[in-house]
C-alpha cells in the first residue's frame, strides 16, 4: 500500500468540518484513501442502484441511518443529497461526519458550493505522485518509462501492464461516463477525439480547428471536451492574465491528467517508442506539469498555474503564480542542458523590474545546478520548486 500525501490535509479538514470531498479521477485511489483514513466508517457506493434509490427516494431516512461516520463514494450520482447533507449536518454540528468521494469534479463541485459551501473541505486527488512513487520503491529509472506507464495506483499496486490497463481504463470509464453524461451517439467518432487530443497534448485548443478535422462543430467540442474536464481526463492551461508584451495568445493549452493514457492514445507501446516519438517533449512537458499540480494539490491548495506567450511566439511552459511571487518554469526532455533552454526565461524576467521571479529549467537529465538567474533541476526533484 502506498502512502497517500493528500492523507495528512484530508485527516486535519476532517477535525475542522462536517465533511470532506475528495474528487479525482477514477481508479485514482479516493476509496482507498477515504478507508485508510477513517477504516471504522461505514461505507455506502451510491454507484450501486439499491444505495442510490434509497438516498433519493428517501433522502432523510438514508440520513437517519447513515451518520456518524460515513464514506460516500461516487456522491454525484445523488446531486439531490446535498441539501438534506448541509441541513442534517448543520442540526447535528459534528466535525468529520461524512467523507465524500466524486469523479465528476465540476458537477460535484457546483452542488456543494450552492448546498454545502463553507460546511465542506475540497481536496482533489490525482495518481500516484513521483514522491509518492519514490517512497514506496516504485518510481521507474528515467522519465520515459514513467510517461509511458502513467501513474493509476492499480498499474503498480496489481503490477498491470500499461497495454492492459488503458484500453480497459478508456471503455470502461472514460466511454461509460461520457455516454451518462451527454448522448453521445457515435461512439467511433468519440475515440477519434480522445485520440486528436492526445496528438495535441502542449498546443493551445482550437475548438474550430479540432472539430473541423473531425468533422464535428465547435459546440459539440467544447461540450466533449468539458466531459473530459468533467471526469479528470484533460486539464486546461490557462494563459497568463496580466498584459506583459502584448500578450495575445487568449486559446489554453491542452493537457492530460495522466500522461500514461495519453500514451495509449497515440499508441505508443514502450518507453523505447516514446523515446522515439514527436510527442516526447510534449508529454515530458504533460509529466513535469501534472507533477507539480499534483504536488499543490496533496497540500490542499488551489493553484494558479498559467503559461506564458507573447506576440513573437516567445514562450515560458509554466508559471505559478503564489501571491507576489512568480515562479517561472522552462521544460525541456534533453538529457543534456543547452544555455538556449533558459533564454524565455532571461527575457521574461526583463518585462518589469518589479517582478519577483524564480526560475527553473527541468530537463530530462539527472545533474541540479544553480546558474546566476535560474536553477537547473531533473525532472526526479520538482520538490525543490515547492
Amino acid at each position: 500500500m502506498v502512502p497517500r500525501r493528500l492523507a495528512a490535509k484530508a485527516s486535519e479538514l476532517l477535525e475542522k468540518y462536517p465533511l470532506i470531498v475528495i474528487s479525482g479521477p477514477r481508479q485514482s485511489g479516493k476509496t482507498t484513501l477515504a478507508r485508510q483514513l477513517r477504516p471504522d466508517f461505514t461505507y455506502v457506493n451510491l454507484e450501486l442502484a439499491e444505495n442510490r434509490n434509497f438516498a433519493e427516494q428517501d433522502p432523510h431516512q438514508f440520513l437517519q441511518k447513515y451518520q456518524g461516520g460515513v464514506i460516500l463514494d461516487e456522491v454525484q450520482y445523488v446531486p439531490s443529497l446535498f441539501p438534506y447533507l448541509k441541513h442534517y449536518t448543520d442540526q447535528r454540528g459534528a466535525a468529520g461526519e461524512y467523507i465524500l468521494t466524486g469523479s465528476q469534479h465540476f458537477l460535484m463541485l457546483e452542488k456543494i458550493t450552492q448546498s454545502l459551501a463553507g460546511r465542506a473541505g475540497l481536496l482533489h486527488l490525482l495518481p500516484f505522485s513521483n514522491e509518492e512513487l519514490s517512497s514506496a520503491g516504485f518510481l521507474p529509472p528515467d522519465a520515459e518509462t514513467l510517461i509511458w506507464k502513467g501513474a493509476y495506483p492499480r498499474l503498480y499496486d496489481k503490477d498491470i501492464q500499461p497495454a492492459d490497463f488503458y484500453p480497459a481504463y478508456t471503455g470502461t470509464y472514460v466511454e461509460r461516463d461520457v455516454r451518462q453524461l451527454i448522448n453521445v451517439r457515435n461512439l467511433k467518432q468519440f475515440r477519434q477525439f480522445l485520440t486528436a487530443c492526445a496528438g495535441r497534448t502542449g498546443q493551445l485548443l482550437n475548438f474550430s480547428e479540432l472539430g473541423g478535422m473531425l468533422g464535428l462543430d465547435s459546440k459539440t467540442v467544447k461540450a466533449w471536451m468539458g466531459i473530459l474536464e468533467a471526469s479528470f481526463i484533460v486539464y486546461l492551461l490557462p494563459p497568463y492574465h496580466r498584459n506583459f508584451d502584448k500578450r495575445i495568445v487568449k486559446m489554453p493549452k491542452l493537457y492530460f491528467y495522466d500522461t500514461g493514457l495519453a500514451c495509449s492514445l497515440l499508441s505508443i507501446r514502450s518507453a523505447e517508442q516514446l523515446d522515439q516519438h514527436f510527442a516526447k517533449g510534449a508529454l515530458f512537458e504533460n509529466m513535469v506539469i501534472t507533477e507539480l499540480l499534483k504536488a499543490a494539490l496533496n497540500r490542499g491548495e488551489q493553484p494558479s498555474f498559467y503559461f506564458w506567450r507573447d506576440s513573437n511566439q516567445r514562450e515560458l511552459d509554466l508559471l505559478i503564480e503564489n501571491g507576489p511571487l512568480l515562479k517561472g518554469i522552462e521544460i525541456k526532455a534533453s538529457r543534456t542542458f543547452h544555455p538556449d533552454f533558459a533564454k524565455n526565461l532571461l527575457y521574461f524576467k526583463g518585462l518589469d523590474a518589479q517582478l519577483q521571479t524564480e526560475l527553473y529549467v527541468v530537463y530530462g537529465g539527472d545533474a541540479d545546478q544553480r546558474r546566476e538567474h535560474f536553477s537547473l533541476l531533473s525532472w526526479e526533484r520538482l520538490g525543490l520548486i515547492g
